[in-house]
């Protein structure tokens, strides 16, 4: 948790300008305008989120969201990078041989989806269970680089999922957003490696 609330400390200390203005308006329908004209520093809007439930070290959507909304894609980055480190310990752990085949899978269905998704990547991103926050961030990060976008949503995806990452998800979600094509070929090459001792 320490160091949670040490990046949370540094983002405040970050806060230049009128940028935790910013930050209060977007939150007055969550927080309320009387208490949110007391607050002078980040930490005490990250205070009120975190007794709201809006914030902690596995939940920081929502001040991914405003970061990324007053133009500090880069104290969102540190966020998101932090909330990685908070992963919890699936109950379930393979083995390295079956996570080794598990990752080969995932690489496999990942190269595929980047190659082909397009500009789609938001749509599926939906499908993945990703939300809008996270996708308007993805797309402020990389502007002009849509195989970044797609490389970014995955590896997002696959955070989130952890030990349940799986390509029969990534397949299921392709055809949900009629990227059949793209499903039919993770599905040859996945038997490709299954013929091979993949499995």
């Amino acid at each position: 948790m320490s160091t949670f609330n040490s990046v949370l400390l540094n983002i405040s200390g970050e806060l230049v300008g009128d940028q935790l203005e910013k930050m209060n308006f977007l939150c007055i329908t969550e927080i309320g305008k009387n208490r949110l004209e007391k607050m002078t520093r980040g930490l005490q809007l990250f205070m009120v989120l975190m007794e709201r439930n809006k914030l902690g070290p596995d939940n920081t959507v929502f001040l991914v969201f405003l970061l990324t909304d007053i133009g500090r894609l880069d104290l969102a980055d540190k966020l998101t990078n932090c909330e990685s480190q908070y992963a919890g310990t699936p109950n379930y752990l393979p083995n390295d041989e079956e996570q080794g085949k598990l990752r080969a899978k995932l690489d496999i269905a990942t190269e595929m989806i980047t190659n082909n998704i397009g500009k789609k990547w938001r749509t599926y991103g939906r499908k993945l269970g990703l939300p809008e926050a996270k996708l308007d961030h993805i797309a402020q990060k990389h502007p002009n680089n849509l195989e970044e976008q797609v490389v970014e949503l995955l590896k997002e995806w696959r955070k989130k999922q952890k030990a349940e990452a799986k390509t029969d998800t990534l397949i299921k979600a392709l055809r949900s957003c009629d990227q059949n094509c793209t499903a039919d070929l993770i599905q040859t090459e996945l038997e490709k490696l299954n013929a091979n001792g993949g499995q």
